[in-house]
């Protein structure tokens, strides 16, 4: 099986929709699950980040268990959103060899309205695997096209999250393999180079 590199986005997506996690208090992520859009109160000026990896997102939320992140969301958004996102935004952190030195990153930092941080993958069990998975923030007009213009479905899976960490303290025989079916399909995502996201 050949290895995984070390920056890859991994997520579910069709043609045209890419799917990432977030995670919310009950009083906003209940009612955009419910009316299929972020609520009023969901601040659309705020930096917002997500996640096209479900493991990763457990990890953040600590299966939903987390203070204000117990509400575990699915967004699908359009792929041309998401692509744009990818082709605005700048690494959260300099890198030599992808920014031509420190003072050009923080140019590029200041005029990108979404910004990338690669984190170490989850296993099923949470621990930090060898390859990266992306996390994609969104601010200004990215954040406001997210909410308003780019998603096309919120569904609440939270039950999802709960059975598979059921399942995984449950210690039951086979149960691991059970909780590893349950989880979304993942594959790599087809954006191209990322060179100026280091990928």
């Amino acid at each position: 099986m050949p290895a995984v590199p070390h920056r890859q986005i991994r997520a579910a997506h069709t043609d045209t929709t890419v799917t990432v996690y977030q995670a919310y208090a009950p009083h906003l992520g209940v009612p955009a699950a419910r009316d299929n859009r972020f609520p009023p109160a969901w601040k659309r000026e705020r930096m917002t980040w997500i996640k096209p990896s479900f493991l990763w997102m457990m990890y953040r939320c600590g299966w939903a268990t987390k203070a204000d992140q117990e509400t575990v969301l699915a967004i699908e958004i359009t792929r041309e959103g998401f692509d744009q996102a990818l082709r605005e935004a700048c690494l959260s952190h300099y890198e030599p060899g992808v920014h031509a030195d420190r003072a050009a990153w923080q140019e590029s930092l200041r005029r990108a309205p979404a910004r990338v941080q690669w984190d170490p993958e989850r296993s099923l069990r949470l621990g930090a695997l060898p390859h990266r998975s992306l996390q994609l923030g969104l601010s200004g007009p990215a954040s406001r096209a997210y909410a308003d213009e780019w998603t096309v479905s919120i569904r609440d899976v939270t039950p999802l999250v709960h059975e598979v960490h059921g399942l995984l303290r449950s210690g039951a025989e086979g149960a691991e393999d059970a909780a590893r079916a349950l989880l979304p399909v993942e594959t790599p995502y087809p954006s191209g180079p990322l060179e100026h996201l280091g990928a």
